[in-house]
């Protein structure tokens, strides 16, 4: 009679029966198919090998040790790693969870009262669970399959640390709430009477949005809702000069030179303060963007125009200003040829991004854009590439709504145990997409717990679609229904080398079945949205930090396999390997059909090996809007500059060659926002480094 130790010193009889389950289990983690006479066999061979050890105790930690070298022995490497893989979460879980658990579920219901300048919001909740414990708590308070997808990489839970407190990001109804006022917790701020109040507050509705969630911010539609405050501007200063007795034949001539005055300075100051002011608990700047250009009336055009100048200026030095990211928006009609009447803004706008890598352009021409803009409705997305425009819930629009959360799928790891049987692929995606729907219905039933207080701003002062007369202890379950609920993908690329040899850059064949994987996510989620009445999306995941995890897991289960898992990241989402030598027109052409089929969100990339210039920019963004229905597209480029003197430097320059200085800063665009180098994770960091410029070959960021 063999008795096994468990962990809390009890003794239990050896059972045979869970050496079978956990090598059944292993297996069934990574899709492989073993036979029960094989699962049998290696059973036995575990309960020999224990049995020759000849003792009449073992300890639970010596009877999987047993279990490991036996599949590693017996040809079984992956169902082993995958084996020893889960091994390690479920100890780190057990190391974490036994001192935190009881002290998180208090502060995850109400933030204490010992300090009164604390509030009961997000970030204040930040306050006492660190990032990394509220992660494990929530992994110890889900269904275990969930946890052990997430654990085991064929799914990715996005920011876990903030699963039951807060939801995503949000395009916040500006000018709706400047004209209505708000109050941010201290007292009620009053509607803004001229361009300076409203610049300032408009900084202020960022800065206090982010503190009740996790993802980024936008103001959907700036110009025009900036525009409201500008005749009331205008008016004061025309009464100021009447006061002092300015003549009626310059009165007009002053008054608009006065006010370009204050409009630049309200602008410089918006740019001045998004890279200054902290939130979060002083952990970040606002992830802040703002959309421009598709201006109602010359007061919004001046608006665009001021600030497009003052972000090209830059900070103090001259230095590049990380935020907001700028989104500027190209309609046919508007701005996108010499004819139309704002072609003047887009002009400008290339002129900014071939100095700042801002703004990133979106096309409204695009055929899914177009339908909304037809009936009043004026897309906008986000740095974070958060697309939001259709509702099964009510009017569709993006003012007010944002995405809830995302959970993304390893396609990679999918196209691997596929083992180039594409109907086995289909099969394990499915599977793959089943456990993404019930991560996300999960994460929907402990957010519909949450009450408006717990996001007393966007939710108590009615910034979020559905939050309309809802009362403090109320659910914020309407809120949850008005946005998106995304299933994302990494790797279409490796995915499509590990089922065919070639990526969709390389073989019609390949481009064939990246573009039928991504339908089949989308189809999925559609057919989803018309059964669970929720906004469910395909997403485009940016992969900031997610690009370097998934890979690191398969290549210790798979080993590295050739252009699959040779690498340290996965590319991101659909788009063509960063490293492969294509020319601009083949990569905007291989990429723009996703843009349509990914509706939570998508963004495409064109390297530039060095600074752009204006017609540069502009022959790109026209081809890409003249020739596809691609939307959002980002020129990128190597952003390098003193931190002494401000001067901008050539890729060779070692030293800053107007005052010598060593000290180099560099800036590279980070999923769809800028990011200082060092910040780069180690994933983007060796993703980066492999950057090539569309065309050349040429690397860009060694």
């Amino acid at each position: 009679m063999l008795n096994v130790v468990k962990r809390d010193g009890r003794q239990v009889v050896f059972d045979s029966n869970k050496i079978f389950n956990a090598i059944k289990g292993a297996a069934d983690e990574i899709g492989y198919d073993i036979k029960q006479s094989d699962i049998l066999e290696l059973t036995q061979k575990v309960i020999e090998r224990v049995e020759n050890i000849k003792i009449k105790e073992i300890s639970v930690e010596e009877v999987q040790n047993v279990v490991e070298e036996v599949l590693l022995e017996n040809g079984n490497r992956e169902i082993g790693m995958a084996y020893c893989t889960y091994r390690k979460e479920r100890t780190k879980v057990r190391e974490i969870k036994s001192d935190l658990m009881k002290v998180i579920e208090k502060i995850g219901i109400e933030t204490d009262r010992d300090n009164a300048n604390v509030g009961n919001n997000y970030s204040s909740k930040l306050l006492r669970i660190a990032s990394e414990s509220n992660k494990w708590h929530n992994l110890s308070a889900m269904p275990k399959k969930i946890s052990r997808a997430h654990e085991n990489g064929d799914i990715y839970l996005h920011d876990l640390d903030s699963y039951n407190l807060s939801i995503n990001c949000l395009h916040i109804p500006t000018k709706e709430v400047l004209q209505s006022g708000f109050n941010t917790g201290y007292g009620y701020i009053r509607p803004p009477k001229r361009i300076e109040s409203a610049a300032e507050l408009s900084c202020i509705l960022l800065q206090s949005t982010q503190n009740d969630m996790f993802g980024g911010q936008a103001h959907p539609d700036f110009d025009n809702d900036m525009a409201e405050f500008i005749e009331p501007t205008r008016q004061q200063i025309r009464h100021e000069y009447e006061e002092i007795g300015v003549t009626s034949d310059k009165l007009d001539e002053n008054v608009e030179k006065k006010l370009v005055k204050i409009v630049g300075q309200s602008m410089q100051g918006i740019v001045y303060n998004l890279n200054t002011m902290h939130s979060r608990a002083g952990s970040q700047v606002p992830f802040s963007s703002i959309n421009i250009g598709i201006p109602k009336s010359k007061d919004a055009a001046l608006v665009c125009e001021i600030f497009l100048k003052e972000y090209e200026k830059g900070l103090g030095n001259g230095e590049q200003p990380i935020f907001p990211n700028i989104i500027f928006r190209v309609k046919e009609g508007v701005n996108r040829n010499e004819n139309d009447p704002y072609y003047y803004l887009f002009k400008l706008a290339c002129r900014v991004a071939a100095k700042r890598m801002n703004p990133t352009f979106m096309n409204i021409d695009a055929d899914f854009n177009k339908e909304y803009y037809d009936k009043g409705y004026i897309p906008a997305t986000m740095g974070c590439r958060t697309y939001i425009m259709s509702n099964i819930n009510g009017e569709p629009g993006v003012k007010g709504r944002g995405n809830i959360a995302p959970t993304t799928v390893n396609l990679p790891r999918i196209g691997i145990l596929a083992k180039g049987d594409v109907d086995k692929f289909f099969e394990l995606l499915h599977s793959r997409l089943e456990i993404a729907k019930e991560s996300l219905l999960h994460r929907y039933n402990v957010l519909k717990k949450l009450k408006v207080k717990d996001l007393p701003f966007v939710v108590g002062q009615n910034l979020m679609k559905g939050s309309e007369n809802l009362k403090p202890d109320d659910s914020i379950e309407p809120v949850l229904k008005q946005g998106t609920w995304g299933v994302g993908f990494i790797g279409l690329a490796e995915t499509l080398v590990a089922l065919t040899g070639h990526h969709h850059g390389e073989t019609e064949e390949s481009k064939e079945l990246g573009f039928k994987i991504i339908s089949y996510i989308r189809d999925y989620l559609d057919d989803l949205k018309k059964h669970i009445k929720l906004n469910w999306s395909c997403y485009a995941t940016p992969a900031e930090g997610l690009s370097g995890k998934f890979i690191v897991k398969d290549k210790a289960i798979f080993g590295e396999i050739p252009g699959v898992t040779d690498k340290d990241y996965y590319t991101n989402s659909y788009h063509i390997p960063v490293g492969f030598d294509i020319s601009i027109k083949e990569k905007i052409n291989i990429e723009a059909p996703y843009h349509k089929l990914c509706n939570g969100g998508h963004i495409s990339y064109i390297e530039l090996d060095d600074y752009g210039d204006e017609e540069t920019i502009m022959n790109i963004v026209k081809y890409a809007y003249e020739s596809t229905n691609i939307n959002y597209i980002g020129i990128n480029f190597h952003i390098r500059y003193c931190r002494d003197c401000g001067e901008y430097l050539d890729a060779s320059d070692m030293k800053c060659p107007k005052c010598s200085s060593h000290d180099i800063q560099g800036i590279s665009r980070v999923t769809g926002y800028l990011s200082l180098d060092e910040r780069f994770g180690a994933g983007k960091a060796a993703e980066r480094a492999d950057r090539v410029s569309q065309g050349t070959g040429i690397h860009c960021y060694k």
